[in-house]
């Protein structure tokens, strides 16, 4: 066989998508690359579709689009974030975090990842882990808006028995963004249980005046209600029951503020 036949034929194989038996290399390698490129622009798509479904609560659509797209992108960060958002809203905390730490591993400067994995250490009551996670971003001098982690940890500290470390957490996050209404909740708490009534009262209605979302109104409230109760306005509080009970069509602090009702009437 001639030189020239020789390239005649590998030049058909690879005209023919590299489906013959003798492997050729450079036509394999881009293939690969081809249909990487393929489903790198398909998960796109499925993230798209995905994130639109979340953003308009169809959080089970939203989960078969993201998987879908992390088994075509499974080392995009962003996807692995979208997911642990939705399994968050599902109440699958486990697979939330898995998929948060799967953020960070592939991108360590990924905040909101990591804020959002102290919160989740929050909301399950691992304080320690939640302080390990603000702390590494309040490291990171990129870190946009230190308040949210000042905060995080102020609170985690709070929950620990720390007062006085807490307050001066949630104190300097006031002094990073007055408008923050979690830090004004938060620091509102911490005032009503040390005895501080009146501080209490003017930070929760502070809170209150920047129009959080409903269901942290309807805690403000609730708060606002047992301050109220405890320096005997008992009227006070049954409007701020009430108000309560009206902010939210369901949950904890609906169910909370209606039997506080239950009892005052």
């Amino acid at each position: 066989m001639t030189k020239n036949f020789r390239s005649h034929i590998a030049a058909v194989l690879c005209g023919v998508g590299c489906s013959a038996l003798i492997p050729l290399a450079g036509c394999a390698t881009s293939a690969t690359k081809a249909q990487a490129e393929l489903d790198t622009k398909k998960a796109r798509s499925q993230f798209e579709i995905g994130i639109d479904h979340l953003n308009n609560g169809r959080v089970a659509l939203a989960l078969g689009q993201l998987l879908s797209a992390e088994r075509l992108d499974p080392k995009n960060a962003r996807i692995q974030y979208a997911l642990a958002e939705a399994y968050t809203r599902k109440g699958k905390i486990e697979e939330a975090e898995q998929h948060l730490l799967r953020a960070l591993e592939l991108y360590p400067p990924y905040h909101d990842a990591r804020l959002m994995l102290s919160n989740l250490y929050i909301h399950e009551g691992r304080y320690e882990e939640a302080i390990v996670q603000t702390g590494l971003l309040l490291e990171d001098p990129t870190f946009p808006g230190p308040w949210r982690a000042i905060t995080n940890q102020g609170w985690a500290k709070f929950r620990l028995g720390r007062n006085a470390e807490a307050r001066v957490d949630l104190e300097l996050s006031l002094e990073y963004n007055r408008r923050h209404w979690p830090t004004l909740l938060n620091l509102g708490i911490l005032e009503a249980q040390e005895g501080h009534r009146l501080e209490a009262i003017a930070l929760l209605g502070e809170m209150l005046d920047l129009d959080p979302r409903p269901t942290a109104q309807a805690e403000a409230n609730y708060r606002l209600a047992e301050i109220y109760v405890s320096i005997g306005q008992r009227e006070r509080a049954l409007g701020h029951l009430m108000t309560a009970v009206a902010q939210v069509p369901s949950g904890p602090w609906r169910k909370k503020s209606e039997e506080y009702l239950k009892l005052l009437r």
